[in-house]
């Protein structure tokens, strides 16, 4: 079969995914989206003649242009471009998530800095305020004081890109010293591991501690709803143990997992290739 891959740079994650793609025998179109152009009608040669394609895009721009165009080329992509643009917006995958009654932490969207203000004092100190687009723990702060809020505030109306207006304001999750990563294929999980670190970040790429998890049924059941709820497809989902439960914060459309497959026994690249062969062959038959 031949299989697109989307990527802007070849990282760990896209290295096994390769490994395992050419071990097999496919054969393999890498496009750099950098560099290939996407027009309106028919698709680029890169793109016309895969049988599917792998979005690996980092930036999120990229990732849900380039999967629209795709789709509009009638290339099967994974992620569809619809699972790109929830999982790129925080507060349209809260969104998804609460109406599909997957449990998330309570949230609040303003638009205006004293709106924003009244969010933050409504849910007390501490609390938190995130970039509704980014990823890898960037820009998220926990604000811990009004002098904290009136500062933080400040300075994304400063900033003046449209989406630093966007205020997101989330209560703050009392967590054990860590969160739950679970990788999934169209809700399934593959593998889970758990992300500690003494910082209320607990994100791998900021140097947390990662050791395998052991699903339970409560936390399969979480992925796979939370999974639906965004789309489906290969997704990092990230879920906080709290007190009584668990909660879903967000959803990761292009994950990277080469933390998990060092912290797991599961070959997290193999199994991904067989999904992909599994989606591949689907759209063959169709």
């Amino acid at each position: 079969m031949k299989i697109g891959l989307l990527y802007s740079r070849i990282r760990k994650d896209e290295k096994l995914l390769l490994e395992e793609l050419r071990a097999r025998d496919h054969d393999v179109e890498k496009i750099d989206v950098r560099k290939q152009r996407f027009g309106v009608g028919n698709p680029p040669a890169a793109l016309a003649s895969c049988d599917v394609v792998l979005d690996r895009c980092m930036a999120t721009s990229r990732s849900t242009y380039a999967t629209a165009f795709c789709e509009s080329y009638g290339v099967p992509v994974v992620n569809s471009a619809e699972t790109a643009e929830v999982c790129a917006d925080k507060a349209k995958t809260s969104i998804r998530l609460d109406d599909a009654g997957v449990p998330t932490p309570a949230t609040t969207v303003a638009f205006d800095v004293d709106s924003a203000m009244d969010a933050i004092e409504e849910f007390g100190y501490p609390c938190v305020i995130k970039p509704v687009v980014g990823s890898w723990g960037r820009l998220l702060a926990k604000i811990e004081s009004e002098s904290a809020a009136e500062a933080i505030l400040e300075h994304k109306k400063t900033l003046g890109h449209y989406e630093h207006s966007v205020f997101y304001v989330q209560e703050f999750v009392e967590k054990p010293g860590r969160d739950l990563r679970v990788l999934t294929v169209d809700g399934e999980p593959v593998a889970a591991m758990a992300r500690s670190s003494e910082h209320w970040l607990t994100n791998a790429a900021k140097g947390a501690d990662v050791e395998a998890f052991e699903l339970n049924d409560e936390v399969r059941a979480l992925a796979r709803d939370a999974s639906e709820a965004v789309g489906g497809g290969l997704l990092g989902v990230d879920v906080m143990e709290t007190g009584d439960g668990y909660t879903v914060p967000e959803v990761n459309h292009t994950v990277e997992f080469k933390a998990l497959n060092d912290a797991t026994d599961v070959d997290v690249a193999g199994t991904v290739v067989d999904w992909l062969e599994s989606k591949a062959e689907t759209e063959v038959r169709a």
